[in-house]
């Protein structure tokens, strides 16, 4: 794995400081009404990213995830104003507007989605995954999804296929505590998803994902044994997300001990102490920086604004394929 270095802890907080008012961002524009439809942040599993995101090779491996998906494309490389656009429905998104918030897709920096369907996502990621080893690219997929999604058939479809072909695929589950508003011991008899994994003796285990240290060793012991050919590893990254399931959601059925506890291990402020404390930066620094991250995110916002919505002679566009060579008209 890559050294851990300052310079690493400096992007780490930078990047995460960036996701973090993000969603926040969007969190406010979506109460305006500029964004439509669901809306799922990502607060409070920021190092889930940023360490999986230092253990990849970008320029090989993929990603792909469910509907709370707004950052992870940030994170492998595409333009925040195209993520945000995307979001307000601008014909300057990603997907041309088309997708909205829960289907954000950047096929040039290998991000394959932004799932609406629970659980959905993942055969998709084996399926990547096994055309990285038919066409021997090297490549490895991370194939995220939530508590929730772990309850899914899919999964053990995948898994089983995963397992017997020795496909390069990381299945990580972000546990963040709640399908929902249903806690993960409302929904099956054992609360460690990871032994999920067990039954197909697949290499598997829970993670710490509240630190990215912790997940990068994590990933990148997965991304090695992956490339070798040995196939796939589950990971359980036991993780918290500090707003409710989606905007419309209260989050009454947590406590305000609950969440005081995980505010404690923010991945932000876990970071950020270990900054202070190397004195790799003082806090005037770090509050400079968080000036000029909230000026980008400003900024996305702006563009997002300016840009025109899709013209009406889109309306069908991608959503029929009509030119198949075996199509007889």
């Amino acid at each position: 794995m890559k050294k851990i270095t300052k310079q690493t802890y400096l992007d780490w907080y930078k990047d995460m400081l960036f996701w973090r008012k993000f969603e926040d961002k969007l969190a406010s524009v979506y109460i305006q009404q500029k964004v439509r439809g669901f809306l799922h942040l990502y607060n409070g599993q920021e190092a889930i990213l940023a360490g999986a995101l230092h253990a990849m090779d970008l320029s090989k491996d993929k990603m792909i995830t469910a509907y709370r998906n707004h950052v992870q494309p940030i994170g492998m490389g595409e333009d925040p104003k195209r993520v945000m656009a995307e979001l307000f429905g601008k014909a300057t998104g990603t997907s041309k507007g088309m997708g909205g918030s829960m289907h954000i897709f950047s096929k040039e920096f290998r991000f394959y989605g932004g799932h609406g369907i629970v659980g959905g996502q993942i055969p998709l990621g084996a399926g990547l995954a096994f055309g990285d080893k038919y066409n021997g690219t090297g490549g490895v997929t991370l194939t995220c999804f939530g508590d929730g999604a772990a309850r899914q058939g899919s999964l053990h479809e995948a898994f089983n296929l995963a397992m017997l072909w020795k496909l390069p695929v990381i299945f990580i589950c972000e546990n963040n505590g709640y399908a929902m508003g249903t806690s993960v011991d409302r929904t099956a008899n054992h609360s460690d998803i990871w032994k999920l994994g067990l039954g197909y003796e697949m290499p598997c285990g829970p993670v710490d994902a509240m630190n990215p240290i912790k997940v990068a060793e994590a990933v990148d012991e997965a991304l090695q044994r992956a490339r070798r050919g040995d196939g796939p590893t589950f990971l359980e990254m036991k993780t918290y997300r500090y707003r409710g399931h989606s905007m419309s959601d209260p989050a009454k059925y947590r406590t305000k001990d609950e969440v005081a506890e995980y505010k404690e291990i923010d991945p932000l402020e876990v970071v950020k102490r270990t900054i202070l404390s190397k004195k790799y930066m003082t806090q005037e620094q770090l509050d400079t920086m968080e000036v000029e991250v909230e000026q980008e995110v400003a900024d996305s916002a702006e563009f997002a604004e300016n840009s025109p919505f899709p013209d009406i002679s889109e309306l069908y566009t991608d959503v029929y394929q009509t030119d198949y060579p075996f199509i007889v008209e």
